[in-house]
């Protein structure tokens, strides 16, 4: 036990306390800058938008439909290292991997129109003439005799702003058929002097999906000198309308020779041109600088939920920049009038409440959801309505929805959880029976072949046999990914959802449900390969599939089984059964982890041997803290009975996290990589995804204060103190809650609910706090869990 290694323990704290002392977390509390100023004014909307953190720089407004962002080349969007911006695109997703969105990028040029390919017509920017900040964009373009382009937003609208040079040839190229994914056939009306429209039907995100159509209207604030379109490479002076497969749009043009500034302001509907019009006549009266004082109110309203004390400058600028990136996803995919596309491609009404769509579900249902339901309760509950909306109106719950359309993206039953937990939080209260009705019907069937979506695609096998079977090659029916590449990962996801199915239908009185999800929830267990004492993949006969060596298996999504034996939060005591008992276990996450290096050198095990780069998977044995699949590892150490082993290694993680254009570890995915910093800085993090388990580290701070809705947390808010937390005084000695000693290594919502202060003291050695029988999470989901629930 550490307590007992003495001087040992002592060096190796030294050692690991002067090497964090360099890092964003190093400076103690005393030395910190003391707390006021405008929050938004710490938020830099450039982190991640160099080395495939894929974020972007441009305006948008908390989970608006509009992100009115630069494109420069780059595959998702914005590449900081790009020379050129080819446009400013109405639509963006935050830290995706694959192209999407992008659409109607807009870009200021002089002169005659010499191009219609936005790859040749970029306009070439440095960085020393850009700023970002919440809700706003500002760039000076070098090409064109200098042209200012400024960026803001409503919730639906896009506003430009544009500062010509003396010319009577100032442009706006309104470029609708090329975006960041492919267009499949685009439409361009000019309707007056001042206005613009389209309809822009696109499709693919990574591989091929349903189309899906965004219209748009653009109204200028002075009329046009005159305006034209083009159609491939044909540019037509005068022309009103173009309609094309390919290359599509149109210009218009202006005298900025006394007057040098001209504005736009786009409005976006996914249901039709009506929809784009009235939702440009509801947000888009007022002036550029009303709506950028409002954006940014708005963001200071949210980030204003979370107020810290304590924490270097440079770690306070990194939290609340991974805090607002939190808050920009799921967007608003319903019109002013409520009205939006379902996925059955027909337009419905959202009645009292707001119909939300782009959905990660299986990178966001780990740490995004839960920050959510916590911070934004309200939203968190829409969205929650919005995806039993796309469940009763395609038949089907969603994988990972782009817009109006399935995309089949990533594997697993990510949806359940996302729900599930939901529920847990209380966000479904009147539609806990509709909701659970759609949980059944996904974990028990299988989409047929006419919708799009493939849900459960292994389900039979795994019903029958208790694993997705990894059929290596299998021809795709639909597009998107397969659960049967990769069968293992698949498996243990099917029944981490199971066993969060299992608790809802118990709490439900569905009694024989209960019993069957709780018993699938332990089917982890039929991928454990005694020989090699870890999770391996199954061929369709049942046989072991893949190399054995754990760090070179197949059928594990975007990782190795090193990686995924950790993925069973719903039984990790059984897991560690299976393992060797609790040392064992304990022995192998130090392996994977690195621990005695990282005790040494925690900021440079953590880019040197954790990291291999941003789309490096596989052959691998050590935790990849830039991927979804890992996420949680870091507090299996809860269940070892070493809960200062989880500080070790989510301090060190949390040092990949900068305040500079490279410090987003690995892609966003819509706020899933920002919201594990958030909550892994304050010291609460959902180690159960898909119940209301949090599992306690130390806290960054020294007081953390959290504005909470109070209909939902009865105190409207919740304070954590660590005093005196620093890289050398970070082990937590005891933890009390309303100044009741707990020894317990995790909150439950209900005690967030009822409690006022969770109170951390901490010391430069670790403790037995959290060390004793009972203290880590238990199972949850499980036969044995709804027995011992039972009994309670």
């Amino acid at each position: 036990m550490p307590w007992l290694r003495g001087n040992r323990l002592r060096t190796a704290g030294a050692v690991l306390a002067a090497a964090l002392l360099g890092s964003t977390l190093a400076a103690p509390a005393a030395q910190a800058a003391p707390p006021g100023g405008r929050l938004t004014d710490l938020v830099n909307p450039f982190i991640g938008s160099r080395n495939d953190g894929n974020t972007y720089p441009g305006a948008a407004v908390p989970f608006g439909m509009v992100q009115l962002s630069p494109d420069t080349g780059h595959t998702t969007g914005y590449g900081y290292d790009d020379g050129h911006i080819r446009g400013f695109g109405a639509v963006h997703l935050s830290g995706v991997g694959c192209g999407v969105g992008g659409d109607l990028p807009v870009l200021p040029t002089t002169g005659d129109i010499a191009s219609t390919d936005n790859a040749k017509y970029a306009a070439a920017y440095t960085h020393d003439g850009e700023s970002a900040r919440p809700g706003y964009y500002r760039v000076g373009l070098t090409s064109y005799g200098g042209i200012t382009a400024e960026l803001t937003a409503t919730a639906r609208t896009g506003r430009q702003r544009y500062t010509f040079p003396a010319t009577d040839k100032a442009n706006a190229l309104l470029d609708a058929g090329q975006s960041l994914h492919r267009t499949v056939s685009t439409r361009v009306e000019v309707l007056d002097s001042r206005t613009v429209r389209t309809a822009i039907t696109g499709r693919g995100f990574c591989q091929d999906t349903a189309p899906y159509t965004v219209y748009t209207l653009t109204r200028f604030s002075r009329p046009f000198t005159s305006y034209g379109t083009w159609h491939g490479g044909r540019v037509t002076p005068g022309s009103k309308d173009s309609t094309a497969a390919g290359r599509n749009g149109a210009y218009v043009r202006f005298d900025t020779r006394k007057d040098r500034t001209v504005e736009a302001t786009t409005a976006l509907s996914y249901v039709d041109a009506a929809g784009a019009a009235r939702n440009l006549r509801a947000e888009g009266g007022s002036s550029f600088d009303r709506t950028k004082a409002a954006a940014d109110a708005a963001w200071e309203r949210r980030l204003g939920l979370v107020r810290t004390r304590g924490g270097a400058p440079a770690l306070r600028r990194t939290f609340y920049s991974s805090l607002y990136r939190s808050f920009l996803a799921p967007n608003i995919g319903s019109d002013v009038d409520g009205r939006y596309t379902g996925w059955d491609q027909h337009p419905h009404r959202a009645t009292g409440f707001t119909y939300y769509q782009n959905w990660s579900l299986w990178d966001t249902y780990r740490t995004q959801t839960q920050l959510l339901s916590l911070l934004a309760p309200r939203e968190a509950r829409d969205m929650a309505l919005s995806v039993l909306r796309i469940a009763g109106e395609s038949g089907w719950l969603p994988k990972w929805g782009y817009g109006t359309v399935e995309t089949n993206i990533m594997t697993g039953d990510p949806v359940t959880p996302f729900l599930t937990n939901a529920y847990r939080q209380g966000l479904l209260t009147g539609h806990e029976e509709e909701a659970y009705a759609a949980l059944r019907k996904n974990a028990d069937g299988v989409p047929p072949a006419a919708s799009p979506a493939v849900g459960r695609e292994a389900n039979v096998p795994y019903l029958k046999d208790g694993y997705a079977p990894y059929v290596k090659g299998r021809p795709h029916a639909k597009p998107g990914d397969s659960d049967f590449d990769f069968g293992a990962s698949a498996t243990l996801e099917y029944a981490l959802s199971d066993a969060m199915l299992a608790q809802m239908a118990r709490d439900l009185g569905h009694r024989a449900d209960a019993g069957r999800y709780a018993a699938r929830a332990l089917d982890y267990r039929t991928i454990f390969d005694r020989s090699t004492g870890f999770l391996r993949a199954r061929d369709a006969r049942g046989a072991f599939a893949g190399p054995a060596d754990p760090a070179k298996s197949e059928g594990f999504h975007e990782g190795t089984a090193w990686q995924y034996q950790w993925l069973v939060p719903q039984d990790m005591p059984g897991m560690m059964r299976l393992i060797g008992g609790r040392d064992r276990a304990d022995a192998r996450l130090d392996s994977f982890f690195a621990y005695p290096q990282l005790l040494r050198d925690p900021a440079r095990t953590a880019r040197k041997v954790w990291v291999n780069g941003p789309y490096d998977y596989y052959n691998a044995d050590k935790y990849n803290p830039q991927n979804e699949p890992d996420l949680i590892a870091p507090y299996a150490y809860l269940s070892t009975g070493r809960p200062w082993k989880t500080t070790d290694v989510v301090h060190a993680a949390l040092t990949l996290f900068t305040d500079t254009p490279t410090g987003m570890t690995g892609n966003d995915d819509l706020g899933t990589m920002s919201a594990w910093m958030v909550l892994s800085s304050i010291g609460v993090f959902p180690v159960q995804p898909g119940t209301d388990t949090w599992g306690l580290s130390t806290p960054v701070f020294d007081r953390v204060d959290l504005a909470l809705d109070r209909r939902y947390f009865p105190s409207g808010h919740f304070t954590i103190t660590a005093p005196g937390t620093s890289a050398a005084d970070r082990y937590i000695q005891s933890v009390r809650l309303d100044g009741t000693a707990r020894e317990r290594t995790y909150l439950t919502t209900a005690d967030l609910r009822a409690g006022r202060e969770l109170a951390f003291s901490v010391g430069a050695r670790p403790s037995r706090w959290g060390t004793g029988g009972g203290a880590a999470p238990p199972p949850v989901g499980t036969p044995g869990a709804l027995a011992a629930s039972a009994r309670r």
